[in-house]
């Protein structure tokens, strides 16, 4: 047997690992044979890295973000309860033909007198003169003035409906406005139909001068031949409903409903203030703040808002029970057990 001092079979020992060439360039003595990185089949020896997957395109304009509660909502679904947040329940604007289409009966409406038109009668020159102003303001809206009325029908119901669009220079009243109120007034008398008017309006057309403040005197007679002829005038405050419309026929409905949140009041706060010397408290102004003070009947949500219309004409007029009633039967859809009928 050789001692450990004599040679002897030499001891197997394990191969050396061979020095293997790092992606970043020098060397690393390792004893797992290293990966080789692919070159994806091409011969310039580049190395190639799995490709990231490329985003895909989100379409644009289907969330918004609330203006009271700043909460993202999905578009969609604020239009589906009528331009109503799903979160907070606060009623974005909307123009004069959604109000139609959310409050009559699909297709019911009939425009009158659309063709009447504001005239620049006094040469009113601002930023613009006031007849350019009215010209862009027909091609940006579509209307010749900012009233829109007509005959249409609530759950088959007849009414003589009335609409201020804001977009129109605020909703502001003009000669035109004037008149076409107070022809709704005098159709509602004739007719022996309810009378109901959305209001939306910043107040006196200021272009207009004197010529607009004579509308609220206008109104307001028109007004008083319906009311003396037994008929329903059912006044609507969305928001903002301010100025010389809040001091003339808006306020003088037999019955004043609101919007949630809408702005109801004549002058601004600011002035309101300069003027009384007071302070005045918060939300004064507001719809909420209005009935707790007895200026208007009812708040209704924009959602209701044609089941209780369709309530207080078949209370208030006679006949319309039986209308309503027939409208109803007709236009019932079966639906589950325990599951509300809706309008």
């Amino acid at each position: 047997m050789p001692t450990p001092d004599e040679p002897g079979e030499p001891k197997a020992t394990a191969p050396e690992a061979a020095p293997v060439e790092s992606p970043a360039g020098g060397t690393a003595s390792t004893g797992v044979p290293a990966a080789t990185p692919t070159t994806g089949g091409t011969d310039s020896g580049a190395l190639a890295y799995p490709k990231p997957r490329k985003k895909r395109d989100m379409p644009g304009g289907l969330w918004m973000r609330c203006e009271a509660c700043e909460s993202m909502i999905f578009k969609k679904e604020m239009e589906r309860r009528s331009r109503v947040c799903p979160e907070c329940g606060y009623h974005f604007k909307i123009t004069s033909r959604e109000r139609i289409d959310v409050t009559l009966d699909p297709g019911s409406f009939e425009e009158e007198h659309a063709d009447m038109a504001a005239r620049d009668r006094l040469g009113f020159f601002d930023r613009i003169s006031y007849a350019e102003r009215l010209k862009e303001t027909e091609k940006k809206t579509g209307h010749k003035d900012c009233a829109v009325i007509g005959r249409g029908r609530i759950k088959g119901q007849l009414v003589y409906f009335g609409a201020i669009e804001f977009n129109f220079i605020g909703g502001s009243m003009g000669a035109v406005m004037g008149e076409k109120i107070a022809i709704a007034f005098e159709q509602g008398r004739e007719l022996h139909v309810p009378v109901i008017v959305f209001s939306a309006s910043g107040g006196a057309r200021m272009m207009e001068g004197a010529l607009s403040l004579m509308q609220m005197a206008k109104t307001c007679a028109a007004l008083k031949r319906l009311s003396d002829a037994g008929g329903l005038f059912i006044s609507v405050l969305t928001d903002p409903t301010t100025g010389g419309v809040t001091a003339s026929y808006a306020s003088l409905g037999d019955v004043v409903i609101a919007e949630p949140g809408a702005l109801i009041g004549f002058a601004g706060p600011r002035v309101i203030q300069e003027t009384i010397k007071q302070e005045l408290p918060p939300g004064f102004q507001s719809a909420e703040f209005m009935l707790e003070h007895g200026f208007v009947d009812r708040i209704v949500p924009r959602e209701r808002m044609r089941d209780e219309l369709a309530k207080i004409i078949e209370y208030c007029v006679p006949g319309a029970a039986e209308t309503i009633a027939a409208w109803v039967a007709t236009h019932a859809v079966a639906r589950p057990a325990g599951e509300q009928a809706g309008p």
